[in-house]
């Protein structure tokens, strides 16, 4: 997943990065007042005297100032092991988000925006794209409308804004255990236990990934893992729900107000997609596709359970399919996730993925954790690492990326990369690297045993890297469109496309090894999980299509009103081939919900663009520095500075297809 703070697409102000973070909410007002200031001596320029540089070109500076100012003080949310420095961080994101949504308001602005526009500039390439781009935005902003109707969209985007922290903070701040007796885990690896809190007889378990995931995937008993499964399902509680319902209708009167049919049709029309139309035929004509092979998935599936079992009569639930999936990988192809995961000690992971990174790409990476003070950047805690990246050939610095790893109280609770300063050239020439970070949450080591990745964590950590990479090989010039500033639904297709590097035998060869005896990640084992890749590949996708169908309903319910838990439980069997399960409200602890509204479908559209581009490194080789540099060169560090249609055809020198696709997902 990946997210960005740029608090507004065309404002900005000067850099605070290095404040405290006690600070922050002061800092961020003060900032933001200053904003004002500039933002003034913009609006006084005489209609006559507006160019591109004075005006344009000045709000881009800004934007990528404010980027430096605001996005690490309020990125601490995620991060911060003080209470209080969350709390304060939020402040200073409602704040800010407040702000924004008032700048994005005002008439003056917008009419010297208009102003210049008149003139008819003869614009080329960023600066072309940066104008049609912020007139646009306006008019999504209301700036065509009367000013009642503009005065009810700025109340309505607040609220939007204020709710969608409250979300965020809910699940941050979501301590569910529950007890389970140390018989009811029998199956669990002795690690996991061995973290576990104890309460009498019994192990409190906690709701973060490192913990459900290896329930799920070992626990013999089949109502342990139903417990762990409905608790997981529950996070955020009725009080997101709530908080959910009332975001939807406001962003259904947001659209209606616009003129949209609904929030998905809004929220689409700058993204590949175009319309919620398109959305709903992509997956009509993916589904009958996958349904083949989700059918064959399913079958195998009850089949193993029931001879397992010894019911001839049992039912396959959700909380059963990592456990079966798991055990089918160990007897018919000799695959043990745990053995697997000796071999991705952490810091061998991290080596790897940076050896290759750095050899494909052309970049250097130094560790620069000891200098992040000189630096004047925040250390949040300390199992975070800095970087820098340099570029081979002409030795330019790019830019500097923080990873952190770990689980702990109140982090971000999933996997994520933020783009926290864009790699961008100011007005004057004064060009800014890139500032990115990696949130995960990975098993911790132990005093005896390193950090182990399963396999598909050590491809998490790969997909959010990619990301990583997006940020910091970006070559625009302009704010608006450094990095990942691309749309929507075409901004997982670089990251989704490295995951496919842990699957290549010759790029496992060059860092797995096992974490006593150093021995080489075996074929035997690479082929047994490459026969086993599409093993519920059927059932995967269609889940993914259910939560992008669930995100479509939501925001294409009349008038915004929908029980968004009724509907969550009836569309699973109508997209899947589980019932749904009454009592869970999966939505609750649906981040995606806030920030990528409308947008979950485009994990799957993406995917789609990742897997065609990936056909050139399977011609040439996954760790061909040529194959490397033509993508880097053609996709990464073009950023948003074309359209992603142009962009991929002259990359691929053709149009998209799909075929690589459907291979992928084991259906060709």
């Amino acid at each position: 997943m990946k997210l960005r703070y740029s608090l507004v697409s065309v404002l900005g102000l000067g850099a605070l990065s290095s404040m405290s973070i006690a600070e922050v909410p002061e800092g961020v007002k003060a900032a933001l007042k200053q904003a004002d200031a500039r933002i003034a001596q913009i609006v006084a320029i005489p209609d006559k005297q507006r160019t591109f540089a004075n005006t344009l070109g000045a709000l881009d500076d800004l934007s990528g100032m404010l980027d430096d100012a605001t996005s690490l003080p309020i990125f601490m949310e995620n991060v911060a092991n003080d209470p209080k420095a969350r709390a304060d961080a939020r402040e200073a994101e409602e704040f800010a988000g407040n702000w924004q949504i008032a700048v994005g308001k005002r008439e003056d602005l917008y009419h010297a925006i208009k102003a210049y526009a008149a003139t008819h500039p003869k614009l080329k390439g960023e600066h072309a794209r940066f104008l049609a781009f912020t007139l646009r935005d306006y008019h999504r902003a209301g700036m065509d409308l009367p000013k009642t109707q503009r005065a009810r969209l700025q109340e309505i985007e607040m609220e939007i804004n204020k709710l969608g922290i409250e979300f965020s903070q809910n699940i941050a701040d979501d301590s569910t255990h529950i007890p389970i007796k140390a018989a009811d885990l029998k199956g669990v690896p002795t690690d996991v236990l061995d973290r576990l809190q104890k309460q009498g007889d019994s192990l409190l378990v906690g709701m973060d990934t490192p913990t459900v995931d290896p329930i799920l995937t070992y626990c013999d008993n089949e109502s342990t893992r139903k417990s762990v499964w409905l608790a997981f399902k529950r996070r955020g509680g009725e009080k997101n729900v709530k908080t959910l319902e009332k975001i939807l209708r406001l962003r259904y009167e947001q659209a209606h107000i616009l003129g949209y049919k609904s929030a998905a049709d809004f929220e689409t029309e700058v993204r590949m997609a175009k319309n919620a139309a398109n959305v709903a035929k992509f997956y009509r004509d993916l589904q009958p596709i996958v349904r083949k092979k989700a059918i064959v998935d399913f079958k195998e599936y009850l089949a193993t359970k029931r001879a397992h079992t010894g019911d001839p009569k049992a039912t396959f639930h959700q909380w059963d399919q990592g456990y079966y999936k798991s055990m089918l990988m160990k007897s018919k192809y000799a695959v043990d996730r745990v053995k697997i995961s000796e071999y991705f000690p952490m810091q061998r992971v991290v080596d790897g993925l940076f050896s290759v990174a750095q050899s494909l790409y052309g970049l250097k990476f130094k560790d620069v954790t000891a200098d992040i003070e000189k630096l004047g950047l925040p250390k949040w805690d300390n199992d975070i690492k800095l970087f820098q990246v340099n570029d081979v050939a002409s030795g330019k610095f790019l830019g500097r990326f923080y990873i952190d790893l770990y689980p702990r109280k109140g982090k971000y609770s999933h996997a994520a990369c933020w783009g926290l300063k864009p790699h961008m050239t100011f007005s004057n020439g004064t060009e800014q690297p890139a500032l990115a970070a990696l949130v995960c949450n990975f098993t911790k080591p132990t005093a005896d045993k390193p950090s182990l990745l399963p396999h598909d964590e050590v491809e998490t950590f790969f997909h959010e890297f990619g990301h990583c990479l997006h940020n910091l090989m970006s070559e625009a010039k302009m704010e608006r469109f450094a990095g990942t500033s691309v749309a929507r639904d075409f901004v997982e297709a670089p990251s989704q496309m490295f995951e496919n590097w842990v699957w290549d035998s010759n790029v496992l060869k060059t860092f797995a090894r096992h974490y006593k005896t150093g021995q080489p990640f075996p074929d035997k084992l690479l082929n047994g999980m490459l026969k086993a890749r599409y093993m519920g590949s059927g059932m995967e996708a269609e889940h993914q299509f259910y939560f992008g169908i669930v995100d479509q309903k939501y925001h294409t319910a009349p008038g915004g009103v929908v029980d968004t838990t009724k509907v969550g439980i009836d569309t699973m069997r109508q997209v899947e081939l589980y019932q749904g399960v009454p009592g869970t409200m999966f939505q609750a602890s649906f981040t995606h919900l806030i920030g990528y509204q409308a947008a979950y479908y485009g994990y799957q559209w993406s995917l789609v663009y990742a897997q065609d581009m990936f056909q050139r490194f399977e011609h040439f080789g996954l760790l061909n520095p040529k194959s490397g540099m033509y993508y880097r060169k053609h996709i990464l560090s073009k950023g948003g500075t074309l359209d992603e249609m142009e962009m991929l055809h002259e990359y691929l020198g053709r149009a998209p297809q799909m075929e690589a696709f459907l291979k992928h997902l084991g259906l060709k």
